[in-house]
């Protein structure tokens, strides 16, 4: 068997979670669906499913940066402060008609 192919088998692709799908997950979950049945529906693994639940509330809690959708870690305060201001600094340029290339 040509190795190149094991290795493309092997390899999963990480599917990244929208904070949006996290908070239906537990909206779901609260409302009686069971953990197998959001698995299912949405394309998830149990593991990562109970992953979420078990941070609902740092997942209800956060409040991501305008045009932010998917959050990898949840951040600290610090960051989410530092988010923010980058998007002020960012629109502030743009406005002033400079490019951020």
């Amino acid at each position: 068997m040509d190795r190149k192919k094991v290795c493309k088998k092997s390899s999963a692709k990480k599917k990244m979670m929208s904070i949006e799908l996290k908070r239906e997950i537990i909206e779901k979950h609260e409302q009686g669906v069971l953990v197998v049945d959001l698995s299912r529906q949405y394309g998830r693994r149990t593991s990562m499913i109970c992953s979420v639940l078990k941070r609902k509330e740092s997942i209800k809690s956060v409040t991501p940066a305008k045009g932010l959708t998917i959050i990898s870690k949840l951040r600290t305060t610090l960051h989410e402060n530092m988010e923010k201001l980058l998007m002020v600094w960012v629109t502030e340029k743009q406005l002033q008609g400079d490019t951020l290339m």
